[in-house]
């Protein structure tokens, strides 16, 4: 094993994907078979800055920088040879936000990320004038807020991009950008596969007044859908990338990339029909429609898979924070006792009990809002336990609620997809800190949805490794080969999906139930957030 992928990284066989998420930035280095090899990180922080969170070009080099470095070095110890050349490149990134360049290609203002709330006067107005959901972390929100707010750059801007598309352009000269990616920009017209031509020209009319010198069109990124070429790595790109000189340029990219869509990649979830759902901190599911929705909901983003069919999601803010606060309780409480209990069999041993509670959690209510929750309307948050007198009260009932309202804001966003629009899903794939123990959070999201749930054991290789498919997928493919006959072909043929679990009828039932009561009991959250 070890001789044959010294002699893919020495021939030039292997191909790189680099993802910089919010926290770290990390390098994978993949192998003919399409399975990780070697890889680097790169940990950075975001910086609230004049009341804007950012980060600034000197970082996202020197993370870009540092990731590939230690990649490369990882390839050094591991196989001795020195890389120098790959088959292919593809980089992906947190989407959205804002980046703005003069004609010289200097940025106008500091780097706004998608965290910043700032754009709600242009998130609303543009959602009414094109009757399409437009967050408020888009960049044609920012874009349009900056002119709102009569920014003085604003006559000056040459070229809008992301962050992926950034880095892209430096590398290759080549402004585009993956049409995933480009959804979190701009609408796509998914007959087109471009941004949508009606809503271009309404934006123009919107903006006539302010007498810019630009179109809209004349400052967006090219897009390009899955397997496009997207430029060479140029010479100046590859001293940029690998500061000691050893890369060499003429290396061929995939189009830029969104975490989004490289999560799908990863999760084999670009199919129509199915979906993944990420549960951790915060939960969302992405699921791939058949046909546009009947009409717009505040509650679900739209944006496409890497090949342009569209995707809705649902994003909920609070997931397993409370749920583990709580465990971080009874870890103290064990310790109280002289009893020292290994963190993931208490885990394995709390979530377990919550399948042996009532369906419908025996009465009782909890809500894990440590923040906002904008699925129900709520700017900020205080997590609670209630209960009724004639509740049942007890420790297989209390983790069942704490599992199930991690899932509560996330089933109603769910819910109008699959109840309201009649999507069809045929199975949605699970990763994240909540599939954890074997076959509990699995069969809870099972219920919540009302749909087969898979977890796949190598889920948590991430974007990186997403982008890297990506790239491999552009060189690799047949004549005409979609991207998803190439990802079951090629990359998830021997994939262990662990296993699926499909809904219990009962658990459906109790957590339906539960959902009255949920939905209902949010005038007491109400009342917690005015009282303190």
């Amino acid at each position: 094993m070890g001789l044959d992928v010294k002699n893919a990284i020495q021939s030039g066989k292997t191909i790189l994907g680099i993802e910089l998420g919010s926290t770290r930035i990390k390098a994978v280095l993949i192998g003919a078979d399409n399975v990780p090899v070697a890889s680097g990180s790169h940990d950075w922080e975001n910086k609230y800055v004049q009341n804007i969170w950012t980060y600034s070009l000197e970082d996202i080099w020197k993370g870009v920088q540092d990731s590939y470095q230690k990649m490369a070095s990882n390839v050094k110890q591991q196989y001795g040879v020195t890389l120098q050349t790959v088959g292919a490149i593809g980089f992906s990134g947190m989407m959205h936000g804002y980046m703005v360049f003069d004609n010289e290609g200097e940025l106008l203002v500091p780097f706004r990320t998608w965290r910043n709330n700032i754009t709600e006067q242009a998130s609303k107005a543009l959602t009414e004038r094109f009757s399409y959901h437009i967050p408020q972390r888009w960049s044609i929100a920012h874009l349009y807020q900056a002119i709102l707010n009569q920014e003085g750059h604003i006559a000056d801007i040459s070229f809008q991009t992301t962050l992926a598309g950034y880095i892209h352009w430096k590398l290759t000269g080549q402004k585009v950008l993956g049409v995933g990616e480009a959804s979190g920009v701009f609408p796509i017209d998914i007959n087109t596969k471009n941004y949508n031509q009606t809503m271009i020209k309404q934006f123009n009319d919107l903006i006539a007044s302010h007498n810019l010198p630009w179109r809209l069109e004349d400052i967006l990124p090219t897009v390009l859908v899955a397997g496009k070429n997207a430029g060479v790595l140029t010479e100046e790109g590859a001293k940029l990338l690998d500061v000691t000189g050893e890369l060499q340029a003429g290396i061929p990219l995939c189009p830029p990339e969104g975490d989004a869509g490289t999560g799908m990649v990863a999760t084999n979830s670009v199919a129509q029909r199915t979906g993944n759902v990420s549960a951790g901190t915060s939960v969302f599911a992405m699921v791939v429609l058949e046909k546009e929705l009947s009409k717009v909901y505040p509650e679900i983003d739209l944006v496409t898979t890497p090949t342009g069919n569209l995707v809705a999601m649902a994003h909920s803010n609070n997931c397993s924070s409370d749920l583990n606060a709580w465990v971080g309780l009874f870890d103290e409480f064990s310790k109280a006792l002289g009893m020292e209990v290994d963190i993931n069999t208490l885990y394995g041993t709390l979530y377990n009990l919550a399948l042996q509670g009532d369906s419908d959690c025996g009465g009782l209510l909890a809500y894990g809002y440590l923040s906002g929750e904008h699925i129900t309307h709520f700017e900020e948050g205080r997590p609670l336990f209630v209960r009724s007198s004639d509740s049942n009260f007890n420790l297989a009932n209390f983790m069942r609620v704490h599992l199930f309202t991690s899932l509560g804001a996330l089933k109603m966003g769910m819910d109008i997809l699959l109840k309201q629009e009649e999507v069809k899903l045929d199975e949605i794939l699970g990763h994240g800190g909540l599939f954890k123990t074997t076959g509990v959070g699995q069969s809870i999201m099972a219920a919540a949805l009302n749909v087969p749930v898979s977890v796949m054991e190598n889920a948590g290789e991430g974007g990186a490794w997403g982008i890297a498919l990506l790239a491999s997928y552009m060189i690799n493919k047949a004549d005409n080969e979609a991207l998803e006959a190439y990802l079951s072909q090629n990359v998830f043929t021997e994939e262990k999906a662990g296993m699926t679990m499909s809904p219990d009828p009962k658990d459906v039932e109790g957590f339906e139930q539960f959902m009255k009561r949920y939905i209902k009991g949010l005038t007491i959250e109400r009342a917690a957030i005015n009282a303190s």
